[in-house]
């Protein structure tokens, strides 16, 4: 069985769900219906690092909503899919693509309807916040919950098993 570290080094694509993950898994609405979500900005700083190490980022989310757009706009994710009913689907169709394996890949989800990608990538990993059912199919449960480092740790630990982490640190030193 092959380690977090190793399962890490071979991730070309990160694939993140959206509520609960980028976010705390809370919906906020005004008066007009219209809705908005807390980001966490230590976790679009690590993903931008670790993008310009040469990792690609994607968003599947069961919901679509123009805020996670925005933000994936401002993060320059790769690849976005929001409003998924079927993540399976949205994953073959990333794959294909991206021009990567599932085995290259690692997704950070949180509930039962990220199981299809759970169970299919080289690297999954939940948030604490996940139901039992959820975990028990995860290579790695962060420390850090959902809207609040989850993403920022994710993204550490595979710069870390990649090599990349010191030079980028290093940058900021110099």
């Amino acid at each position: 069985m092959r380690t977090i570290s190793e399962q890490a080094r071979a991730v070309k694509l990160l694939i993140m769900d959206v509520d609960g993950v980028l976010t705390d898994g809370r919906l906020y609405y005004n008066a007009q219906g219209e809705e908005s979500k807390s980001f966490y900005v230590q976790d679009g700083l690590g993903l931008r690092l670790l993008q310009s190490t040469g990792v690609k980022l994607a968003i599947i989310s069961g919901r679509a909503d123009a805020c996670v757009e925005h933000r994936a706009r401002a993060l320059r994710i790769d690849y976005y899919y929001g409003g998924v009913s079927n993540k399976q689907e949205a994953l073959a169709d990333l794959l294909a693509k991206a021009g990567v394996t599932a085995a290259e890949c690692a997704f950070i989800g949180d509930d039962l309807i990220d199981l299809p990608v759970l169970t299919r990538v080289g690297l999954a990993v939940a948030v604490p916040a996940a139901p039992p059912q959820v975990r028990q199919h995860c290579h790695y449960v962060t420390g850090n919950s959902g809207g609040q480092g989850a993403v920022r740790e994710l993204v550490e630990l595979i710069m870390q098993a990649q090599g990349t982490f010191d030079a980028v640190v290093a940058r900021y030193l110099a």
